[in-house]
């Protein structure tokens, strides 16, 4: 079954993508919990944590990584944030965010309100960041588009 997140990464749905590359692409969640709220998704259709390969594992980790380094120097954040649940979309994707402490680390802060301008915004920042940090080659050459 195609998943959300498989019409997002073939173009279908629009999205802002900060990441992409042969295995993964990252791009901006529509509910972000903080500013910089990232999820990092293999492009393959893996349901859940689970079921991926130790070496997918190691390569969403290493995007994560960086992609988290972007969002502590853009937010000035004392640590990023990694969640991993997967209730709402069966498609295996990572939670990657700027994190001040471990209360705001929850769902339930997740902003749906949001403006559109906000969301490019953040969006934008991580990929000047992750340039800036050495990953250019894997920030997408526009927001919009997955492909490098």
């Amino acid at each position: 079954m195609t998943t959300l997140f498989t019409k997002i990464i073939a173009g279908e749905i629009p999205a802002r993508f900060v990441w992409a590359d042969d295995v993964a692409v990252a791009f901006g969640t529509i509910a972000p919990i903080t500013d910089g709220h990232m999820l990092v998704v293999p492009r393959d259709e893996i349901a859940q944590l689970t079921e991926a390969s130790d070496d997918l594992l190691a390569h969403l980790m290493r995007v994560a990584k960086a992609i988290g380094a972007a969002q502590q120097q853009a937010w000035s954040a004392p640590r990023a944030a990694l969640l991993v649940a997967g209730f709402e979309v069966p498609h295996l994707h990572l939670h990657v965010l700027p994190a001040w402490d471990e209360a705001s680390l929850s769902f339930r802060n997740a902003r749906t309100d949001v403006p559109a301008a906000d969301l490019d915004a953040a969006a934008e920042r991580v990929r000047a960041t992750l340039r800036e940090q050495g990953h250019g080659a894997h920030v997408p050459a526009t927001l919009t588009s997955p492909a490098l």
